[in-house]
């Protein structure tokens, strides 16, 4: 796999239809009866066949519910929008502006950040620095997780801490990689982890409602990941395709009839 030569990174988001997927800005999607398009498994990617079940490319999701947006109608895709509240349109742009943040290791509360993460993760180890060989057991590529963050920024630190201290079973089980038949050559845990913050940004194309939505899908994401490895007895070179089959998983169960909340989510289930 192209992009884990070195160690898994987040891509660059593919070239989008600036028809089919333009912003709307103070809009958000809502169910339908009409038919549903065809979900993508990754940036661009879509699924075989015709042109009416083509992929919309990046769906768009509501709220904690994050329901489809895109329907395919005489031809072209069509969007069916609501106007915001205040309290929404609130979080939208709180959550934008999160995403924008480029981690800046001279920061002092990006450096209190990742030590943060380090004591979560490691609460009976002590730190010998921001740059230390400590950080490769953690699944950063070598001494400086600075180095790692790239296209996904300083919000993809901010998801690893909040699974480590939200869901820390959940995150020391994946982070020792303790269930299943493991692979020879395992994925990097912390670098898988800011590729997933990366295809979540691509999934809801900034278009969530719901700060809390997007960090607890981040956790639902990593756990689906690590099971998609494990029931693919994947190893590293395998992570873009285990990453695009959790993104079709995690499409599939947002798109069920039930699921209004993340917390419906059947993957919810696995994390404790």
């Amino acid at each position: 796999m192209e992009a884990a030569a070195a160690a898994p990174a987040p891509a660059q988001a593919a070239e989008r239809d600036p028809e089919h997927h333009q912003h709307h800005h103070g809009c958000l999607a809502v169910r339908t009866s009409l038919p549903r398009c065809a979900l993508g498994a990754g940036g661009g990617s879509s699924l075989a066949g015709s042109s009416d079940e083509a992929s919309c490319g990046s769906p768009r999701w509501i709220g904690r519910g994050l329901s489809c947006v895109c329907i395919k109608r005489k031809g072209a895709y069509e969007r069916i929008c609501m106007n915001l509240t205040p309290v929404q349109e609130e979080r939208l742009q709180r959550l934008k502006h999160r995403m924008k943040v480029y981690f800046d290791p001279s920061r002092r509360d990006h450096q209190e950040a990742l030590k943060a993460l380090w004591h979560a993760t490691y609460p009976d180890q002590e730190l010998q620095g921001l740059i230390s060989e400590q950080w490769k057991d953690m699944g950063w590529q070598g001494r400086d997780p600075s180095t790692d963050f790239r296209g996904a920024g300083f919000i993809s630190l901010e998801n690893l801490l909040f699974f480590a201290k939200t869901f820390s079973a959940s995150f020391q089980r994946l982070l020792k990689k303790q269930c299943g038949n493991r692979a020879t050559w395992e994925y990097p845990f912390a670098v898988a982890g800011v590729n997933i913050t990366f295809m979540i940004m691509q999934m809801l194309d900034l278009q969530s409602k719901d700060e809390w939505a997007f960090d607890l899908l981040y956790c639902v994401a990593f756990v689906v990941m690590d099971k998609q490895w494990l029931d693919k007895n994947a190893s590293y070179m395998d992570f873009n395709e285990v990453l695009k089959s959790t993104r079709t998983q995690l499409e599939r169960e947002l798109m069920l009839d039930d699921v209004m909340r993340i917390e419906d989510m059947p993957s919810y289930s696995l994390l404790c």
